[in-house]
């Protein structure tokens, strides 16, 4: 599962304008997200290669969804082909990509991901913004995934729903892909 480089010239841009939007510092930022204050300066800068966790951190930290931290602005009419997603994110500690296909308008509040997991290690997520729930439809392969203390197992078509804004994870069993819908409410 190769991936791109994220687009840190986004994730810079939406980190200031989001710090700007809230009214807090650059130290004050890091230290609500668990973040030492050089990282989150490098992000900023459009340095480093932050990970899934650490832009959850820093949304959850700001009060925004995940996707306001690294979706471009949105075009009119937009086409992603199958394995170009522009914004293909890793996991720190599980073999587990998720691509942002879109995001929702303010008023929508919610995102739609791609995601793509091997066996190994489980995704352990943090909770998301509070009222966050997550809908996820498997295409191929099998996992676990929900609640930390009650992870369900889903196969190819099934639909799990659950809430985000408790931690949760998600545990390839065999090669899988999935459809996730974030909604924030």
């Amino acid at each position: 599962m190769d991936q791109p480089a994220p687009p840190l010239a986004v994730i810079a841009a939406a980190l200031r304008r989001e710090r700007d939007r809230a009214g807090i510092s650059l130290a004050e930022l890091a230290r609500r997200a668990g973040l030492a204050k050089s990282t989150l300066s490098q992000l900023e800068a459009g340095a480093g290669n932050p990970s899934i966790e650490t832009l959850w951190a820093l949304g959850v930290a700001l009060g925004v969804p995940f996707s306001r931290l690294v979706e471009p602005e949105p075009t009119r009419v937009r086409v992603i082909r199958a394995g170009e997603g522009a914004t293909r994110l890793r996991a720190d500690r599980a073999d587990f990509v998720a691509t942002l296909l879109a995001t929702g308008s303010p008023h929508v509040r919610r995102d739609l991901y791609l995601m793509e997991l091997e066996p190994g290690e489980a995704r352990e997520a943090e909770a998301h913004i509070p009222g966050s729930v997550e809908h996820i439809v498997v295409g191929a392969g099998r996992i676990r995934t929900g609640p930390a203390e009650e992870p369900v197992e889903v196969g190819p078509g099934d639909y799990v729903t659950f809430p985000g804004d408790v931690p949760h994870r998600y545990e390839a069993l065999e090669p899988s892909w999935a459809v996730l819908v974030m909604e924030h409410r």
